[in-house]
């Protein structure tokens, strides 16, 4: 083999298969995406498990420092920590459903009974601006309760396959959510033996040299990722707390409902608020205008203080990123990996920054040092 990258001829053959390679992958890009996908599908309550088990381990590691910090054995402290922190999260969520379920029956419930009160509604609102139900073609729909009730009747039975086939769906991803889960906790409770394990194969596959510089990077974007994670969800929990306190004090309907949108799609960057905004004051334009007035007016007022105020007290400098390039990594990151590629946009872009930042450019400064040292016999006169 040494002898062989001696020849000139060897360096231009392997290059020119490397350019051949990549034009097959260019030109057949759907079909590979396509085949990664494929592949990738068959692992996925792996990766999910492997997700879930990340984001629950901050919370496992919060109870080991406090909780069982007085538990001598190693072992032994990080198995009650994991068994409390999935009780803690198995807890929540339950107490989320039961606070969220009633609440949405209740105000599917009004929305069924107020339907005609809405049809009016919408009828008055589009008069006021000048705009007709039938040039929209929407008298038909907007006329009455029944006239409601029997377009969506109508589509439920023009579309029941496809409802059916979504309902399937949703039941296989439910499934496929319940053994992520139960993956997470094997995962979370192996993760030492985990961490030991593939230390162990890092440190014999690279120099050591190499493998501070790998596990350094590891600790940083773990650090970068614990910390956007654990303060986003905090943000957003702020929000939505912040925003059921407001709807309460005007006495607004849908109360429960709205403020967990809102708090969800505060987890999305830059278009999440305004996606929560529009469903808020759609469904409140339909009781009364002047409650989706002054509910995006609220949520205006509420974005700044957050984007102003509150988020910067949270993150403060670790995440100091350009908004520009977090902006272009969420449409990048959107297009490539949909909504998990704009909810990971701005750690991801935070690491890239940082390995600009800290290893890219110091390398780069590094080649050219011996360049700009004078020569050595000019040293000597």
């Amino acid at each position: 083999m040494k002898r062989l990258k001696e020849k000139p001829w060897f360096n231009y053959a392997v290059a020119a298969c490397i350019a051949v390679i990549l034009y097959v992958v260019l030109t057949h890009l759907p079909g590979f995406r396509e085949g990664i996908r494929t592949f990738l599908g068959y692992f996925r309550p792996v990766i999910l498990g492997c997700v879930i088990a990340y984001l629950i381990n901050p919370l496992s590691k919060l109870y080991e420092r406090s909780v069982f910090r007085r538990i001598k054995k190693e072992k032994t402290r990080e198995a009650l920590s994991t068994v409390l922190a999935f009780i803690t999260v198995v807890l929540f969520l339950a107490l989320l459903m039961l606070i969220l379920i009633p609440q949405l029956i209740e105000s599917i419930s009004m929305f069924v009974a107020n339907l005609d009160t809405y049809a009016e509604t919408v009828n008055d609102v589009l008069n006021r601006i000048g705009v007709s139900a039938s040039t929209l073609n929407l008298d038909h729909v907007i006329s009455s309760s029944e006239a409601i009730l029997e377009t969506v009747t109508d589509y439920i039975k023009n579309n029941l396959n496809t409802i059916l086939s979504m309902s399937v769906s949703a039941g296989k991803e439910v499934l496929l959510f319940v053994i992520a889960f139960l993956l997470s906790i094997y995962l979370l409770s192996s993760k030492r033996r985990l961490k030991d394990g593939g230390k162990r194969l890092l440190r014999a596959s690279v120099s050591e040299s190499r493998y501070e510089k790998i596990k350094d990077f590891f600790a940083k974007s773990h650090k970068i990722f614990n910390r956007y994670i654990a303060f986003n969800l905090l943000d957003s929990l702020i929000i939505g707390c912040v925003n059921a306190l407001f709807m309460t004090v005007l006495g607004m309907p849908y109360v429960g409902l709205v403020s967990f949108v809102v708090a969800v799609t505060n987890l999305i960057p830059t278009f999440g608020p305004v996606i929560g905004a529009g469903i808020g004051g759609f469904v409140l334009v339909l009781v009364k205008p002047w409650y989706a007035i002054a509910f995006l007016i609220f949520t205006v007022v509420l974005q700044c203080i957050d984007a102003y105020l509150i988020k910067p007290k949270l993150f403060g400098d670790s995440l100091g990123v350009p908004g520009l390039w977090i902006l272009v990594g969420i449409v990048i990151g959107g297009r490539m990996f949909g909504i998990v590629g704009i909810l990971l946009a701005i750690p991801g872009v935070a690491i890239l920054d940082m390995l600009y930042q800290e290893y890219f450019m110091p390398w780069l400064e590094a080649r050219r040092k011996p360049e700009s040292q004078p020569p050595a016999e000019h040293k000597q006169e």
